[in-house]
């Protein structure tokens, strides 16, 4: 297992590859020092190395994502190793929300023939998500379209930046009357 980390116009991110694909995705920290620390938490005794070609151009597509360009990851090779059976359906399908849409974790559940108390795998999978963008749980929304949670660094703010990277603002609005204390 090799990693790197690169700059992008949102902070430092992070990439582990291996012969079968992408392992892990780092989303943008704000030193190289945390992004790497990152990485080597999930990939314990990767070495730091030079991308191949096929990572190099991950890289160079995370780079304009986060310079506000559409960006499809769909057809990244990942390697999953490791995940259950449910949460690789749960990521094929999220794999499927293109740019500018979302989906929830209960939707994506009965989407996957599961019931409504799948929503909670479905929310664990995204805290799970080994490969952030590429895999994109940013864009699967607790109920009522609400933000839920996200595990990246920044939380859910990165998560709503993400989404109004790609057209999406989910800040709620100003309350329409002034307060009057």
């Amino acid at each position: 297992m090799n990693y790197d980390v690169f700059d992008t116009a949102h902070g430092l991110c992070g990439i582990a590859w291996n012969d079968n694909g992408i392992a892990r995705f780092q989303l943008p920290a704000s030193s190289e020092d945390a992004t790497e620390r990152n990485i080597l938490r999930r990939v314990p005794g990767a070495e730091r190395g030079t991308p191949p070609p096929e990572v190099l151009a991950v890289i160079d597509n995370a780079r304009r994502y986060f310079a506000g360009e559409r960006i499809d990851f769909a057809g990244v090779p990942v390697d999953l190793d490791g995940q259950d059976e449910f949460f690789r359906r749960i990521y094929e399908a999220l794999r499927g929300v293109g740019w500018g849409r979302t989906t929830t974790y209960g939707t994506l559940a009965r989407e996957l023939g599961a019931g409504p108390e799948a929503a909670r795998d479905v929310g664990i999978a995204m805290a799970r998500n080994p490969v952030p963008l590429i895999i994109p749980c940013h864009r699967c929304l607790a109920a009522g379209n609400r933000p839920g949670g996200f595990s990246a660094p920044g939380g859910t703010d990165a998560k709503l930046r993400m989404l109004k990277l790609e057209g999406l603002d989910l800040t709620p609005p100003p309350p329409a009357q002034a307060s009057l204390f």
